[in-house]
């Protein structure tokens, strides 16, 4: 039984991950997990894989993780993504590169507790509907047997989603949740970048206390000017003509691609 601080979505975002870390410090939480993407969109991916290995954060790679080092395409990318990701192919160091090829795509911990980045099968995919919760619900009973906790990411909004057999409902979070060990959870501790939020952005965490069941979320601010105007200085965010360059790209090869 632990008390887990559980995190990702970082996407190269140091004053994002700085203040997460700090908010769980302060609050005691010393084993902390990520669900992956730590590179991709923001400006930072060394210094983040350094703080994430200084910190021995148990990591899993998420799919910005993949294609930054080479090892998924960007066919399944948005446009703002893609353009971040060729930078962050470009600029990261092989070190850190290195260390990002060795991140299972998975992780179990002693708890019951499993870590995914997508899906439970698919890294890329989008877990935002109860139908995507039940087909989940189905893979991790199956891959994962025992299993009645899945961490999740990729889609930046904190949620908790709680099935009981074949049906899957989703729960509030304005206060702390407590877990009934008789049912299976999907949580997605939020994103630790906040690039993609259009309301006002927080770095967003959260901590789980195995032992009671427990789960709390939190929401950090932290200095996003900062973090923006480096993404902007150092190319990591797409102009009005490289959007249109890479939108006709994308309408050529999808017209002369072989179906």
């Amino acid at each position: 039984m632990a008390r887990y601080g559980v995190l990702g979505d970082i996407h190269g975002n140091r004053e994002a991950l700085d203040a997460v870390l700090g908010a769980l410090d302060a609050r005691g939480v010393a084993q902390i997990v990520c669900v992956g993407d730590i590179v991709g969109y923001n400006a930072d991916p060394d210094e983040c894989v350094a703080i994430v290995r200084k910190r021995n954060i148990q990591s899993i790679a998420g799919n910005h993780d993949l294609i930054g080092t080479g090892r998924l395409d960007f066919r399944r990318c948005s446009i703002v993504a893609e353009y971040a990701l060729r930078r962050t192919r470009r600029t990261l160091a092989p070190e850190a590169a290195a260390w990002l090829a060795t991140l299972p795509p998975y992780r179990v911990l002693d708890d019951g507790v499993v870590l995914v980045h997508g899906g439970v099968r698919d890294v890329q995919q989008y877990m935002v509907t109860l139908a995507h919760i039940r087909e989940n619900a189905a893979f991790l009973a199956h891959d994962f047997p025992g299993a009645r906790v899945c961490f999740f990411g990729h889609s930046h909004e904190q949620k908790v989603y709680e099935v009981a057999g074949e049906a899957a409902k989703e729960i509030a979070i304005d206060r702390p949740v407590v877990l009934c060990r008789e049912k299976t959870y999907f949580v997605n501790a939020g994103s630790v970048d906040a690039a993609r939020k259009r309301n006002k952005r927080y770095a967003e965490c959260a901590i789980y206390d195995s032992r009671a069941g427990a789960l709390e979320f939190l929401r950090v601010p932290y200095d996003n000017a900062s973090s923006e105007a480096k993404a902007a200085v150092f190319g990591y965010r797409i102009g009005p003509l490289a959007d249109r360059l890479y939108s006709w790209r994308r309408r050529f090869v999808a017209r002369f691609q072989p179906t």
